[in-house]
């Protein structure tokens, strides 16, 4: 059981220029997203997706890790990074859940780039065109805020009632002109270590 990938779509975005002002360094934003056969639309409510989830999730994960590393160029060079997946609107927010939210998926990315925090993620259900959000966060701290991003991008024609979309973000830079502070500024400000 290998999962049905119809087509691999790859965004990249280079900001030049924020706020009428050059950026000291270019940000990069990256996303790679597979578009799949739902392996289980169709089957009416299903209790176990474990057999799916450990066919389909590691090849998913290597093979979208793989891409996004060629179009980096290195898993150092990535600082940012995150994860989503949209379900076609015959299949569940479970079926698009099912194949991110499992380290059989996740690590392959998180090793490949070194990272320290978990994969920020949005997951959710709709049609073609449906905008694919991928939520950033830097791959060592998620404290630090410049690196707080989003790769937003859509494909015309997925995901198919009966399909799925699954996707990889990843940042080079964080926000040009970052100046809101980082996390640890506002605990100190705030004394709390919970907000």
């Amino acid at each position: 059981m290998k999962p049905a990938v119809r087509k691999i779509v790859t965004y990249v975005e280079n900001t030049l220029m924020e706020g009428g002002k050059a950026a000291p360094r270019p940000l990069r934003l990256i996303g790679v997203a597979a578009v799949l056969d739902n392996p289980w639309a169709g089957r009416g409510f299903t209790d176990d997706l474990s057999p799916e989830i450990r066919a389909y999730a590691p090849v998913l994960g290597e093979t979208l890790t793989r891409e996004i590393l060629a179009v980096a160029g290195s898993g150092e060079a990535i600082e940012g990074y995150g994860k989503a997946a949209i379900c076609g609107t015959a299949g569940e927010i479970e079926h698009a859940s099912a194949l991110i939210h499992t380290l059989h998926f996740g690590n392959h990315y998180r090793r490949a780039v070194g990272a320290k925090t978990y994969l920020a993620f949005t997951n959710l259900r709709g049609g073609p065109n449906t905008p694919i959000m991928i939520p950033l966060m830097d791959k060592n701290d998620e404290g630090r805020r410049s690196h707080y991003l989003t790769v937003h991008f859509q494909i015309g024609d997925a995901p198919g009632p009966d399909e799925l979309v699954v996707a990889l973000g990843a940042s080079i830079g964080g926000r040009p002109h970052h100046r809101i502070g980082d996390r640890y500024q506002d605990l100190k400000e705030v004394g709390n270590l919970h907000g």
